[in-house]
């Protein structure tokens, strides 16, 4: 019987290495104010599946900077020493269009606080603009070179074009990761903007090429798939009404890794992944069901899944 992700408290440390910064909303009321950022948003959503978190971040000692640790605080999160070392905390406006997709305009800043963990976590996790913004790209690199041969690592580069350099240059960083990481999630943007004209499988494997165990592409309404040396399979996404999309990708990105650590020791065979692929489209599902960056619970996961817990008790890898 395959343990199952929705219900497993698995005792594992969790690294999150990236942004957290405010992101600023415009609804029917007015401006809101939301704590985000990748890293912040995939810490949060860990934090509230019951897997012990921290986060090595950059914030300001202000207003924004508090709102930040108190929300991460909610979800059980511990903040890496030293967080508080900018001037401000960096924002993020989303300018919403009728589907409820999100374009952001960023003022951020990102570098890593002097102190770095003294150990190696069970999983570490990084992506956005902390894998390609400097100076603390160059950390994060170094970072993900000593973590090789002693903890799962996952990465999303959840790209943000309009922060980058060129796409050359871009291209060439995300591909100097891949090879360090275990697990490697695109967004069908992600996808489309790195290697334009190349079919999602195609990308998938190329991934594989590079030297990741498993490869995961996600597309919104139409679902994602997942791809590893072994077996590959799409996973349909739940219906749902969609708020907007903010922090959907996150939310997926964290009970994927939910999803491994939960089966320590299984193989990425076609079971495998269509478990992990349903679970996290279903995260997803819930967060783009209410405003915000706000991940699901444990409970929630649950109450989602129970019907296809059912279907999917006796898969096999």
């Amino acid at each position: 019987m395959h343990t199952n992700p929705a219900t497993a408290h698995p005792k594992t440390a969790v690294l999150v290495v990236g942004e957290a910064l405010i992101d600023i909303i415009d609804t029917p009321d007015g401006p809101t104010e939301f704590p985000g950022g990748s890293g912040m948003n995939v810490a949060f959503g860990l934090g509230r599946l019951g897997i012990i978190t921290t986060l090595l971040t950059a914030i300001g000692s202000d207003e924004r900077g508090r709102r930040i640790q108190d929300h991460l605080q909610s979800a059980g999160v511990l903040l890496h020493p030293g967080a508080e070392h900018l001037s401000r905390t960096s924002t993020a406006k989303a300018l919403l269009d009728s589907t409820g997709s999100a374009q952001y305009e960023f003022d951020v800043e990102w570098r890593l606080p002097a102190v770095g963990p003294a150990s190696m976590p069970d999983v570490l996790h990084t992506g956005s603009l902390a894998s390609f913004l400097e100076p603390g790209a160059g950390q994060v690199l170094a970072l993900l070179e000593k973590a090789q041969g002693q903890c799962l690592v996952t990465f999303d580069p959840n790209i943000r074009p309009t922060l980058l350099g060129s796409h050359a240059t871009t291209l060439t960083a995300f591909e100097r990761i891949v090879p360090l990481a275990t697990l490697v999630k695109l967004s069908a943007e992600d996808a489309d903007w790195l290697y334009p004209g190349e079919t999602h499988h195609n990308i998938a494997e190329r991934l594989l090429v590079l030297g990741t165990e498993l490869a995961v592409i996600t597309d919104g309404g139409s679902g994602s798939f997942l791809r590893s040396k072994t077996a590959g399979v799409e996973v349909p996404a739940p219906a749902v009404e969609v708020k907007d999309t903010v922090g959907a990708g996150d939310s997926y990105m964290v009970a994927l890794i939910a999803g491994m650590v939960a089966e320590p020791d299984a193989g990425l065979g076609y079971g495998r992944l269509t478990r992990l692929g349903t679970f996290a489209s279903a995260a997803a599902a819930i967060t783009v069901g209410r405003r915000g960056a706000n991940p699901p619970t444990r409970a929630e996961l649950n109450a989602s899944l129970e019907p296809a817990q059912t279907s999917q008790g006796n898969s096999n890898d």
